[in-house]
């Protein structure tokens, strides 16, 4: 792979990737790194579970639709958030993503300490998502599901991140990059339906 880093770009599952916890999942790389492997979160799978009934606090911060996201299969038992700046400077509790040296679109996204009081940073943010558990892959490991064909790695842009139809995220995002890529987003659900 040419890039030295996937932080802040999108894995999108191929339509041959089977694997439930992964079928037509749009994935943010959080953070990625040669020797420690890669962690991400799922972006495309809401609950119907609110933030409010998981963080009462940080409730009020939650961008729509303000419910938890099933963020991936590894630690579904805890919170991880991602918030985007405004205006302000860095806020205590607002962590930016390492390695972002290729993709600035999602410059303004950061990890959140959800310890920190909401209110000594929650009007710092424009937006704000909360996920259970994340996707993470061994050193190596995800570069052999990208050769072996089960993922498309392209640049993410914020409004993929906090997403306001994360059902449709899936589709929207390969028809926006366009040729081969826009034709699989019209790959049917159950091809054998066709």
């Amino acid at each position: 792979m040419e890039q030295s880093s996937l932080t802040g770009h999108l894995l999108v599952a191929t339509p041959l990737l089977e694997d439930p916890n992964f079928r037509r999942a749009v994935v943010f790389v959080i953070d990625d790194s040669p020797t420690e492997g890669t962690l991400g979160v799922i972006v495309n799978r809401p609950s119907e579970l609110s933030v409010a009934e998981v963080l009462e606090a940080w409730s009020d911060y939650a961008s729509d639709p303000p419910v938890m996201f099933a963020g991936g299969p590894v630690g579904s038992g805890a919170g991880l958030a991602l918030g985007m700046l405004g205006e302000s400077a860095a806020p205590l509790g607002w962590h930016p993503l390492e390695s972002l040296q290729v993709n600035s679109e999602v410059a303004s996204v950061g990890t959140i300490d959800l310890d920190t009081p909401p209110e000594i940073i929650g009007d710092a943010l424009q937006r704000l998502r909360v996920f259970a558990g994340y996707a993470g892959w061994s050193e190596g490991q995800l570069l052999a599901e990208i050769e072996e064909g089960a993922w498309y790695v392209v640049p993410a842009v914020t409004d993929d991140v906090f997403s306001l139809a994360p059902d449709e995220l899936w589709a929207q995002v390969l028809r926006r990059q366009g040729g081969d890529l826009a034709l699989v987003s019209t790959f049917p659900d159950d091809p054998t339906l066709n």
